[in-house]
């Protein structure tokens, strides 16, 4: 099989996002032109299908799910996730307002490249901009609740996260933040502890094909409504990745070490105010500003190759 390397370098750009609590990897997707063809790729993923593998046509199996584009694009978010995770979660503690303030532009970017994808505007695509802001802001601010650590529990923590992951804007990693889930993964990954992993792994799984089936629908019958509220989810998440934020409430993580919990945005003079450091607001801009750049490029780029 011949490999995409380009399509290998954007499922690395998603896995690279998806780390970071409040970007969703769905962005990144979207962004570079791939988030259709995904959606309708993992749409295809049929119970019906497996017929085939008992009947070991698996040429024709490998086809219909799309698995050269799947495997390629997973393989480059797992490979992501293994080498940046540490990298990710450094720049988080040590550098957090360049970081933040990249996100953000490349959430603003994301917003501007949906945008120009929707046309006709009127009082209902308004009304659905208006509800995915809604949805998205309320859960940036909820919160966290704590989740028995069960089984039943794990297995719906795995259905919304991953669904949260695959919507623009929506981090899966902070709805398990929410959920008071994310500290129970992170010490089952870490102890290894198959049976939970088999679970949550599972519950990702039906939440994938679940929510993936009902994106393929929604595009296929009212896609500019779908742009419209997932334009809202973006401009909702932006209150996420604000880079100056007041810290209201901490977590343990699973180092034992106090990390934040659920904090305010604030502007940069009440942060220098507020935590006596530097708010490196020269620094933000040039970062912001490139991460726009960037993402406006990466969107031309693809653009020449999206699929119909």
């Amino acid at each position: 099989m011949k490999i995409n390397y380009r399509l290998f370098a954007k499922g690395m750009l998603m896995g690279a996002a998806d780390i970071v609590p409040g970007v969703s990897g769905g962005t990144i997707a979207f962004i570079t032109g791939i988030y259709e063809h995904l959606i309708f790729s993992l749409r295809a993923i049929l119970p019906s299908l497996f017929q085939l593998l008992r009947d070991r046509d698996f040429v024709r199996f490998w086809q219909q799910i799309n698995g050269a584009f799947l495997l390629t694009l997973f393989s480059g978010i797992l490979l992501s996730v293994a080498l940046f995770a540490r990298l990710i979660s450094y720049l988080l503690v040590e550098h957090p307002i360049p970081l933040w303030s990249s996100f953000f532009g490349l959430i603003l970017a994301s917003v501007y490249i949906v945008a120009k994808q929707v046309t006709g505007w009127n009082l209902r695509l308004v009304l659905l901009l208006g509800m995915g802001v809604f949805v998205a802001w309320s859960i940036t601010v909820t919160t966290p609740v704590h989740l028995e650590e069960t089984y039943l529990n794990v297995f719906v923590s795995g259905m919304l996260a991953i669904c949260a992951m695959i919507l623009p804007g929506i981090s899966g990693s902070f709805i398990l933040v929410i959920l008071g889930s994310y500290a129970f993964i992170l010490s089952a990954l870490k102890d290894v502890d198959i049976a939970v992993l088999l679970i949550f792994a599972s519950g990702c799984l039906v939440g994938l094909l679940s929510i993936s089936n009902i994106l393929a629908w929604a595009f296929s019958h009212f896609r500019r409504d779908v742009l419209a509220l997932l334009m809202g989810f973006m401009i909702g998440a932006l209150n996420k990745v604000w880079p100056w934020k007041e810290v209201l409430s901490y977590r343990e993580n699973s180092h034992g070490q106090l990390v934040p919990l659920t904090e305010m945005a604030i502007s940069p003079a009440h942060y220098e105010s507020v935590t006596g450091m530097s708010s490196q607001q020269i620094s933000a801009f040039i970062c912001m500003v490139l991460a726009v750049s960037g993402v406006l490029f990466l969107n031309q780029l693809s653009s020449r190759t999206r699929p119909s």
